[in-house]
């Protein structure tokens, strides 16, 4: 495992109610010990250090100059050296067993920062999760991404736009990504649906739950073609400090934010302003300068983002229009399963062992698969790496 220490990059800070000044980059870390999470019993502490609200990754990191591995810093905590009173009651009562148990029923896993899945763009964070709990496919397999955030009391307009950003950057081969609540979160997610496309869902709550309860089926939906993420196990009640937290995820996982609706002091200015920090590109689109919900984006532009009117501009000023013609997002008819999926997990030139990571299959069935397809003459390999062959590119 890399020394998560270097993995950390660039600062944002966790959780702001509204725009400041940028962070200055944080001093180095100390480096990560080699084999911090390596056993089984550091999983199994990192299941329940995961728990805890006031232990974050960069704690972690400190804490891990003295305890170098995951069991050694949860004995420290249980043993009140580190963390809050009520971290250590929590560690000290969490049976792993039954966290586990729930990640089962949830049909989510755990990954932790290092591992092969953990989303490399999330390590731009000044504190990125330590862990992730995911149900669904490969986040891996899910690139690129783009947010689209806004108000969850919206208007009709903005829903509709809402819709058909995530419609057309599901045509084109992007991943959505956005909350889980109503309005422009919802709006965002069945327009990748309807487009065939894939989201990803980052939820403010333990991964077995849904807030709100209205959107289970929606989730759901999220969950079969593309992935829910949350930083906390399952158990985790949604509570209203937890969404900004929540929000430096929907900007680390995303390649820009756009920002549909907003009012003033919304979360939607928060994931922009993680957004900014790391040095992602911002996106608004304005509305009646009367309304309420056309502050933040009005802000935005004001402050230099983008101004969009529409899916068009958005493709375009991300050159992804003829981007989805050339990757022929959808799968091939007339393959197998392993087939399908192998295509779906080649969105970029990628090596037999890493598809096979990213898609959770064996190695010789992905071997098996991109032979398929290679006979097919739908992908070609080019110096160790299968990639698609599409169009013009073949010539």
């Amino acid at each position: 495992m890399p020394g998560w220490a270097e993995l950390v990059r660039r600062p944002a800070d966790l959780a702001r109610e509204a725009p400041a000044p940028r962070t200055p980059r944080p001093e180095s870390l100390p480096s990560w010990p080699h084999g911090f999470a390596s056993s089984s019993a550091d999983r199994e502490a990192l299941l329940i250090l995961s728990g805890l609200a006031t232990l974050t990754a960069r704690k972690l990191l400190e804490l891990a100059v003295e305890h170098p591995t995951a069991a050694a810093c949860l004995a420290a905590v249980r043993r009140g050296r580190s963390g809050s009173a009520g971290d250590r009651e929590r560690a000290v009562a969490t049976d792993p067993e039954l966290v586990r148990s729930a990640l089962r029923a949830a049909d989510a896993r755990m990954v932790a920062i290092g591992d092969p899945e953990y989303p490399e763009s999330l390590l731009d964070l000044f504190d990125p999760p330590a862990v992730l709990f995911v149900r669904g496919r490969s986040l891996a397999s899910l690139t690129p991404r783009v947010a689209i955030v806004g108000a969850r009391n919206c208007s009709e307009s903005g829903c509709d736009v809402a819709t058909g950003l995530g419609l057309a950057l599901a045509r084109a081969g992007v991943g959505v990504v956005s909350g889980g609540a109503r309005g422009i979160d919802s709006a965002a997610h069945r327009g990748a649906l309807a487009g065939g496309g894939r989201s990803v869902c980052v939820l403010g709550c333990g991964i077995d739950l849904v807030y709100p309860a209205s959107n289970r089926e929606l989730i759901d939906d999220v969950a079969t073609s593309g992935a829910v993420v949350s930083e906390y196990p399952p158990g985790i009640r949604a509570e209203p400090f937890r969404f900004p937290a929540r929000n430096r995820i929907v900007a680390g996982l995303s390649r820009c934010v756009v920002v549909v609706e907003g009012a003033a002091g919304s979360g939607s200015m928060i994931t922009a302003d993680h957004a900014l920090d790391l040095g992602r590109e911002v996106f608004g689109v304005p509305g009646p300068v009367w309304s309420p919900l056309s502050q933040v984006p009005l802000e935005l532009i004001r402050e230099g983002a983008t101004l969009i009117r529409g899916p068009d501009d958005l493709l375009q000023d991300l050159e992804l229009a003829q981007v989805g013609l050339r990757d022929g997002t959808a799968p091939p008819d007339g393959v197998s399963e392993a087939a399908r999926q192998a295509w779906d997990g080649l969105r970029a030139p990628t090596t037999p062992d890493a598809l096979a990571e990213a898609i959770r299959i064996s190695l010789s069935a992905a071997l098996a698969a991109l032979l398929e397809l290679e006979v097919r003459g739908l992908v070609r390999s080019v110096g160790g790496r299968y990639e698609r062959r599409v169009g013009d590119d073949d010539g």
